[in-house]
């Protein structure tokens, strides 16, 4: 028998994507969110949620564009300090000893020891209520190559962060089950 819980945002798993933009005085700032997803085929498109209040929202709307930047469990620190401090108050690279790259296809920086960089252009943003919807196209992204074979990027060397909205803690990902689109065949 299933339990009512009642309404809360929880949903198994959630990405760590960090989300990275410049400010005014182009000054890259970056901050981790979960509220995101791949949100369309074509064009390829994804989308992240953020607060009004936070210091990146502007820069997004200001500059059209954003990067996400996904950490790897090495950076589970970094990554949890990008959501804690806020861009207004602090360097957030200087703090973390990170490197900002300046995107060359958007107006975005992105974290350069992170492996897996999407590169969005905002098309679109939508007011949900708290909360703010911005859908980036993805214009290009960038995989260190070691964690690439035949140019497909691999989810075991990337080892990216998930969050648990329920627990407030990261994991990493689990092991391999099965192929999608493969398996449900045998049905």
């Amino acid at each position: 028998m299933k339990k009512s819980i009642g309404a809360k945002t929880i949903v198994h798993p959630t990405p760590v994507f960090v989300v990275g933009s410049y400010d005014k005085e182009r000054k890259p700032n970056v901050m981790t969110a979960a509220w995101g997803g791949i949100c369309c085929s074509v064009p390829p498109c994804v989308a992240v949620s953020l607060r009004e209040a936070t210091y990146s929202y502007q820069n997004i709307l200001d500059h059209k564009a954003f990067t996400i930047s996904i950490p790897s469990e090495e950076y589970v620190k970094e990554a949890d300090y990008f959501g804690i401090a806020s861009g207004s108050d602090v360097d957030k690279f200087q703090a973390t000893g990170l490197t900002p790259v300046k995107s060359e296809v958007v107006d975005a920086p992105y974290v350069n020891e992170f492996p897996f960089i999407l590169e969005c252009k905002l098309i679109q943003n939508v007011k949900i209520g708290l909360h703010t919807q911005f859908i980036g196209e993805i214009k290009d992204i960038k995989v260190d190559e070691s964690m690439l074979d035949d140019d497909e990027p691999l989810i075991e060397k990337i080892k990216p962060l998930i969050y648990s909205t329920d627990s407030l803690s990261y994991y990493g990902v689990g092991e391999y089950l099965a192929k999608a689109f493969s398996i449900g065949r045998e049905i």
